[in-house]
Order: structure tokens, then C-alpha cells, then sequence
């Protein structure tokens, strides 16, 4: 794809720390990548000289590894990209610890709402719907400021939604919590297990087979499980039905843009542009040729929800990106994570690794994705209500786009 690759940059992991030398060159190394090889810098929304200047005596005078590696990882999340971050070194992200409540814990209204469980028969005495107001006495959004500087990302939707994943973080045993019930405030104490035992990372899509009717009219696809080999016989499956409900609240098991939009376009449709950096000129980024879906037959004929939130993320936004541009699809959903293109891993001293996006990714017009995301046409986020009843809010707006005449 044309990303940059930083194979001649040393890790030096055998560096005893601290060491004020070394900190600094993991500062003007990262620094510099992305001066002259980040395709998004101009989306920063700081000022990247000042970044450097504000981070030289932090990173010099950090006093052991730990902080070294907090330090690094706070320059990092100035970026506000959600790919970048020290992915070497998140066992220092606040809230430190290898155990956690075996629940699933999502942003709602800014609220810290427990969605499901991460263990069929969980031990916990938390709810659906339970609202987590406090951990250990601390209030959630006090934890959520203290922690902002650690958190890398593009967009405050993909922030909550890793600080969502890590609350109740810590170290085995006895966790405190207060909690909203309904109308009722409850005070119970819960206990953190191993975060091995648990399932992998959360998706919002729905239970059940890779492709499923919803009724007559209605044909359902989850990315999350689709694989490329089973594209024609699904999209044979979904032949004549009123709709098809194609959910991306979740990451792609397999790269299906080209193999999947084929069915859905009339004719050859150009749905994104990239820019890659300049080798002669570091620093310079050039635009490359719209890319497009080419149709095949049979086309679908019936209309298309894309289903998207804050877990779409990188490969399942650039699908969206793609899909969206059939005639009869719309995106239905919340914004998505607002991080794509190619990624370029590289060393720091320490033996530490972080990334870089190393593509830009662009509407054809464009128009960026980056920060932004991919923005629905139809708006729908879960409410308290909906996540107490059991409801999938977003499906139910999808389908109601279809069966409307």
C-alpha cells in the first residue's frame, strides 16, 4: 500500500533506566516519524513543535521505567489517533492491574453502563443496566479526567469506549462500587478476576450465525465472522429479500470490501483516496488515484443498512467507507473510531514499540476520515432504557429503515 516501514530505527532493550539520553532520543524519534512520515499531522489539533517543546523535560527527568513509559505514552495520545499509541507498554495504563469484573461496561450518555457479561454464569452481583457511579470510592468521571492524558485516540467516542474496557481494572479480589439501579442506589462489593479467563474484545453486533433472516424481508451479515469464501453463497442467501442488514459493529474477520461490494454497485464506484509520503521530499504527501468497487452479478437489488458505532475501527471503517456507496445503502449507527489507513510499527529505546496510521485515508472528494469517522446518515445511540430491556436500538432502527415505504 505505499505505508512507510522504520526497520532500521533501534530498540536498545537491553537499556538500563533511567537515562536521560535515551528518553530523549525515544522523544525526538517519535517526534520526527511523525513530522515527516504521519500522513494525519495536520489533523493533530495541536501544535506539534509546542508538543516537543512542553515533552523534553518530562521525558528527560523521568525517574524509572514506569514513568518513562507513562510519559511517552501521554506525547503519543497528543496525536489523537486511536492506532497510535505504546502498545509495548499498556500494562502502565491507569488503572493498573491484570484482573478485572467479568462484565462488559459501555459509555451510555456518558454513564458507565454495565451491557452483558464476559463469562456465560459470571460470579458478579452487577446487573444489565446497572449504572457504575463510583470504583473504590472514586468517582467514574474523576477517573475518566485523570486518566485522558494516558488514553490515545481520535475521538472521544473510541476514548470512553477504552477506558470503558479497562474501568474496573486492578488487582485481584474485593472491588467497591456504587451503583445506580433504576431509582435505587446500591453499595456492593464485587470481586476482579484474571482478565485471561475472559472473552476477547467486546463487539456489539448480533448473536448468533454469520447470516441470519429476520423474518421474511429481512437478510442479516456480520462482519465479525464473515469470511471472503462465503461471500457468494450468503449474498445468493440474501437474493430477493427487502433488505440486507450489514453489520459492522465489530472488526472484519477477513478483508471483504472488493469481494462483498461487488454485489451491491451498479456500476464501477470510486469510494476512497489515499495519500502516501514522499521519499525524495520527507514531509510531502501526494494524492493516488480514487479507488472504486467493480459490480457483479447478480446484483442486490434491495436496500442496505451498514451498521456501525464506536468499535468500528480502522478496517471496518474503511468498509463502510466502501459499502456506503451503494445506491440504496445507508449508515445507520453512532460515529465510528475515526482511525484508518495502513498501520507502521517502530522501536523505541527500551525495547518499547508504537505504530503510526502510514496511509492517509480520503473520501474521493477528499474529505477526511481521520478524527472524524465515519458519520451515519441515521443517527441512533442505545439508551439506559433499551440496554434494561434488552433492546438493540440500532438493529431495530435498520429494520425500520427497510420496511419503510
Amino acid at each position: 500500500m505505499g505505508n512507510p516501514v522504520f526497520e532500521h530505527e533501534p530498540a536498545y532493550p537491553d537499556l538500563a533506566l533511567p537515562d536521560a539520553g535515551f528518553q530523549l532520543l525515544a522523544l525526538f524519534r517519535f517526534w520526527n516519524i511523525i513530522e515527516y512520515w504521519a500522513p494525519y499531522r495536520d489533523l493533530t489539533g495541536e501544535n506539534w513543535d509546542d508538543v516537543l517543546r512542553q515533552s523534553l523535560p518530562r521525558i528527560a527527568l523521568a525517574r524509572d521505567r514506569a514513568s518513562y513509559q507513562l510519559e511517552m505514552m501521554a506525547v503519543i495520545a497528543r496525536l489523537h489517533d486511536t492506532h497510535t499509541n505504546l502498545w509495548s507498554s499498556m500494562h502502565v495504563r491507569p488503572p493498573v492491574g491484570q484482573c478485572r469484573l467479568p462484565v462488559k461496561i459501555r459509555f451510555i450518555d456518558s454513564s458507565a453502563v454495565v451491557v452483558g457479561y464476559r463469562e456465560a454464569g459470571a460470579a458478579t452481583r452487577l446487573q444489565v443496566g446497572d449504572v457504575i457511579d463510583s470504583v473504590d470510592g472514586v468517582p467514574v468521571a474523576q477517573l475518566v479526567a485523570t486518566w485522558r492524558p494516558h488514553y490515545a485516540a481520535s475521538n472521544e467516542a473510541a476514548r470512553l469506549r477504552d477506558m470503558a474496557g479497562r474501568l474496573t481494572a486492578g488487582a485481584c479480589g474485593a472491588i467497591r462500587l456504587q451503583v445506580r439501579r433504576g431509582q435505587e442506589a446500591v453499595e456492593l462489593t464485587a470481586q476482579r478476576v484474571p482478565a485471561g479467563r475472559q472473552a476477547g474484545p467486546d463487539t456489539h453486533d448480533r448473536e448468533g450465525e454469520t447470516f441470519q433472516r429476520l423474518g421474511d424481508d429481512i437478510a442479516y451479515l456480520k462482519l465479525s465472522s464473515l469470511k471472503r469464501a462465503d461471500v457468494a453463497a450468503h449474498m445468493a442467501a440474501a437474493a430477493g429479500s427487502r433488505g440486507l442488514i450489514i453489520d459492522i459493529r465489530n472488526y472484519p474477520r477477513e478483508f471483504v470490501v472488493f469481494a462483498l461490494g461487488a454485489y451491491l454497485v451498479e456500476r464501477p464506484t470510486a469510494f476512497a483516496r489515499f495519500t502516501k509520503g514522499d521519499l525524495g521530499n520527507p514531509g510531502a504527501f501526494h494524492w493516488t488515484q480514487p479507488v472504486a468497487l467493480y459490480p457483479q452479478a447478480p446484483r442486490y437489488a434491495g436496500k442496505v443498512m451498514l451498521l456501525v458505532d464506536e468499535v468500528s475501527q480502522s478496517q471496518a471503517e474503511y468498509t463502510a467507507m466502501a459499502l456506503r456507496v451503494a445506491p440504496r445503502a445507508k449508515v445507520v449507527g453512532s460515529t465510528t473510531a475515526g482511525a484508518d489507513g495502513n498501520i507502521s510499527t517502530f522501536s523505541l529505546p527500551g525495547g518499547l514499540s508504537t505504530l503510526i496510521s502510514g496511509i492517509g485515508v480520503f473520501y474521493p472528494d477528499r474529505r477526511p476520515t481521520q478524527r472524524v469517522g465515519i458519520i451515519p446518515d441515521i443517527e441512533v445511540r442505545p439508551t439506559l432504557a433499551g440496554i434494561r430491556a434488552g433492546r438493540d436500538e440500532v438493529l431495530e432502527a435498520a429494520i425500520a429503515e427497510i420496511r419503510r415505504q
